[in-house]
C-alpha cells in the first residue's frame, strides 16, 4: 500500500522558484495500477522520482508498507526506498553484454553478496540463482531469449530484460515511467501485456505515468490527471481521460493535393547495413519510391524496419550501395547520392528534424534563427563558396561541412576533427544574419505556427512546452525550405500539443506548399496529418496507400489490442 500526503516541490531556476508539485495526494492500494497523465512538463515524472527517493521534496510525507519518508529523510530511509521500489525509465538501456539471462543472476547475486559478478556454474548456489532468473524471464515473456546475448535483442525486449532486473530485487513498489513510448504498436503490446501479467504475480502497487490514453485505457484501475503541478482529478479511468482532453483543438482539415507530381525519385535503391546498437542486419533490394510535391508522406513500420535509414539515404546522409536518389532542381533532375557542386543546393532546399530534437538552452530563440538562416538562407551558399575559395576550401570539404550541420553533434565533431578543423569554420564561411532580417522570415512562419513574435527574445527555458516544439519546427521552416523531414521528433507529446503540432503542420503545408517527409509510431497522428503512408518491414515496402488502410495493417501485423479502442470519442465536444 502507498499513501501520498501534500507533497510540495519547488525548484529554483535563475533565482526564481517555481512550484513544480502543489499539495500532491493520492493512494494506491496492493495489485492495482495508478495511471498519472497530463500534458508535458505537469510533474509527472517529477512524483516518480521523489517516490524512488531520486529527489527530496519541500514538505508532505509518504508512507510505503508503513514506512513514513519526509522531506530531508535520512540514509536508511532512502536505503529502504532503494531496495522497496523499482523504477523504469524510457531509453535505459544499461545491460551487461552475454546471455541475457545473466543479466537477472547479476542482479540476484547483488542482492545475495553485495556485487554483481557472475558465479562460476559450478557454484553451489548457480542452478538456485539461475531457477530464480528464469522466473523473472517468464514473467516478462523472454524465456525463450534466455541464452540471446543481450545486445543483439531487440529495444523492446531489452525494455523488458531491464524490468525484469528490476523485479529481482523484488520491490514492494513498481513505478514505471512513459515505459512504451517510442516503440512501435507491436512492441508496445508486448510491454503492456507483461505490466498486466506483473499486476497479477507480485501483488504490488503499481505507478504507470503516460501521456497516452490508449495506455490508460488498457492498463489503469483509477487515473489522477495532472495540470500545472496540481492533481485535477482522480478517479475511473474513461472519465478522468475525458477531462484531460477536453482542451484537445479540433483538427485543422487536411489540404488537398491537386496533382501528384514527384519531387523526389528513389530508383533501384540496394545495400546491406548492420545496426550494431540492436544487433539487426538490414537488406534493401532495389527499393523505388517516388516522393510528391507539396504532399505530406509517413514512413510507418515495426521498430527496426529500416525507416530511419531509408530517410537518411534519401536525405543524402547514408549512401546506398547501388541505386539513384534524384532531386527535382530548378527543372532538372539531381542525384544527391554522387558528389557534384550542385549538391549543396539540395541540401539548403531541405530541412532536416531528428529524433530527440532539442534547442539550446541558453540561446534566444532569435540567435537559433539567424544561425539557420546563416547557413541556409537566400544567398548563403554563393557567400560562403566565395569564401571557401580564399580559406583554400575545396567544394567537397565545402559539401562535408554543409552536410555536417544535420548530422548529430557526435559525428560532427569526429569529422570537423578529421579535417583539422573547429566549429568557429561556419562563422567564417557564413554571412552574418540582422535582426531585422531574422524578423522578416519569422513573421509568416510564427503566424502559421500560432506562436506570439515575443517569444524570438526567449530562451526555451522561458516557454511552454508547446511553444518549445512549435519554435523548433519554426527552427526547421525559417530558411523556406522545400521539403521538411522528420524523424519521430514528436513521440513524447502528449496529445493535447500533439494536435496543436499536427495542425501546425498542415497550415505549414498549405501556406507554403512545403513537402513534408516523416516517420511515426503513432498512429493517430499518422492517420490525421498524412495524406499518404509507407509501410516498411524488414527493409521492405509492402505497402503504399491511404494512412488509415496503412496504419490498419501496422496494428494487425502487431497485434495491438490496446488501440482497439479509438480515443478520438473520448474527446468528441
Amino acid at each position: 500500500m502507498l499513501e501520498v500526503c501534500n507533497i510540495i516541490k519547488d525548484y529554483e531556476f535563475n533565482n526564481e522558484t517555481k512550484r513544480i508539485l502543489d499539495n500532491i495526494s493520492f493512494n494506491v492500494a496492493d495489485s492495482e495500477i495508478l495511471g498519472i497523465t497530463g500534458k508535458s512538463g505537469s510533474g509527472k515524472t517529477t512524483i516518480l522520482k521523489i517516490l524512488r527517493g531520486m529527489e527530496d521534496f519541500d514538505s508532505g510525507y509518504f508512507i510505503l508498507d508503513g514506512e513514513k519518508i519526509e522531506p530531508g529523510a535520512e540514509k536508511n530511509k532512502l536505503r529502504f526506498l532503494a531496495y522497496n521500489s523499482a523504477i523504469h525509465l524510457q531509453r535505459n538501456f544499461g545491460l551487461w553484454n552475454g546471455p541475457a539471462v545473466e543479466n537477472i543472476i547479476r542482479r540476484l547475486n547483488f542482492l545475495a553478496e553485495g556485487h554483481e559478478g557472475l558465479p562460476e556454474p559450478d557454484a553451489s548456489n548457480y542452478d538456485e540463482l539461475y531457477d530464480k532468473a528464469m522466473y523473472y524471464m517468464r514473467l516478462v515473456r523472454l524465456d525463450n531469449k534466455a541464452q540471446h546475448s543481450s545486445n543483439l535483442l531487440s529495444g523492446g525486449e531489452k525494455q523488458r530484460l531491464i524490468l525484469a532486473r528490476q523485479l529481482a530485487a523484488k520491490p514492494r513498489l513498481l513505478l514505471l515511467d512513459e515505459p512504451v513510448t517510442m516503440t512501435d504498436p507491436g512492441t508496445k503490446q508486448e510491454m503492456l501485456d507483461v505490466i498486466r501479467d506483473i499486476k497479477k504475480e507480485l501483488n504490488i502497487p503499481i505507478i504507470v505515468v503516460s501521456h497516452l490514453p490508449e495506455i490508460h485505457l488498457y492498463l489503469a484501475d483509477r487515473v489522477a490527471y495532472l495540470e500545472d503541478g496540481r492533481i485535477i482529478e482522480t478517479g475511473e479511468t474513461e472519465k478522468v481521460l475525458k477531462h484531460f482532453l477536453k482542451d484537445l483543438n479540433e483538427q485543422v482539415p487536411l489540404p488537398e493535393v491537386d496533382q501528384r507530381r514527384p519531387i523526389i525519385k528513389v530508383r533501384g535503391l540496394s545495400n546491406r547495413f548492420v545496426l550494431l546498437r540492436v544487433g539487426e542486419v538490414l537488406k534493401f533490394e532495389d527499393i523505388s519510391l517516388d516522393i510528391n510535391k507539396g504532399e505530406i508522406t509517413a514512413f510507418i513500420g515495426p521498430s527496426g524496419s529500416g525507416k530511419t535509414t531509408l530517410l537518411k539515404m534519401i536525405e543524402g546522409l547514408r549512401l546506398p550501395k547501388e541505386g539513384e536518389i534524384s532531386y527535382l532542381h530548378e527543372g532538372k533532375w539531381l542525384n544527391i547520392v554522387d558528389f557534384t557542386t550542385r549538391r549543396l543546393d539540395l541540401r539548403r532546399k531541405m530541412s532536416i528534424m531528428h529524433q530527440e530534437f532539442t534547442l539550446s538552452p541558453h540561446s534566444t530563440i532569435r540567435d537559433q534563427l539567424a544561425f539557420k538562416l546563416r547557413l541556409k538562407g537566400e544567398g548563403s551558399l554563393e557567400y560562403a563558396r566565395n569564401k571557401a575559395r580564399g580559406l583554400g576550401i575545396s567544394d567537397e570539404a565545402l559539401d562535408t561541412l554543409y552536410k555536417l550541420t544535420e548530422v548529430a553533434e557526435e559525428e560532427k565533431d569526429k569529422t570537423l576533427k578529421e579535417m583539422n578543423l573547429s566549429v568557429d569554420i561556419y562563422a567564417k564561411l557564413f554571412p552574418m544574419i540582422t535582426k531585422d532580417v531574422v524578423d522578416e522570415h519569422a513573421a509568416k512562419i510564427f503566424k502559421a505556427l500560432d506562436l506570439p513574435m515575443s517569444v524570438l527574445d526567449k530562451t526555451p527555458y522561458q516557454i511552454s512546452g508547446g511553444e518549445h516544439v512549435r519554435a523548433y519546427i519554426a527552427l526547421a521552416l525559417v530558411s523556406s525550405p522545400e521539403i521538411l523531414m522528420l524523424d519521430e521528433p514528436f513521440g513524447d507529446l502528449d496529445p493535447v500539443t500533439l494536435r496543436d503540432v499536427t495542425n501546425s503542420l498542415k497550415n505549414i503545408n498549405r501556406e507554403f506548399g512545403t513537402t513534408v517527409v516523416f516517420i511515426s509510431h503513432h498512429t493517430d497522428f499518422v492517420k490525421e496529418v498524412a495524406h499518404r503512408a509507407i509501410l516498411l518491414d524488414n527493409a521492405r515496402i509492402i505497402m503504399d496507400e491511404r494512412p488509415d488502410k496503412a496504419c490498419k495493417k501496422l496494428i494487425e501485423m502487431g497485434h495491438a489490442r490496446y488501440l482497439e479502442r479509438d480515443i478520438r470519442d473520448l474527446s468528441a465536444k
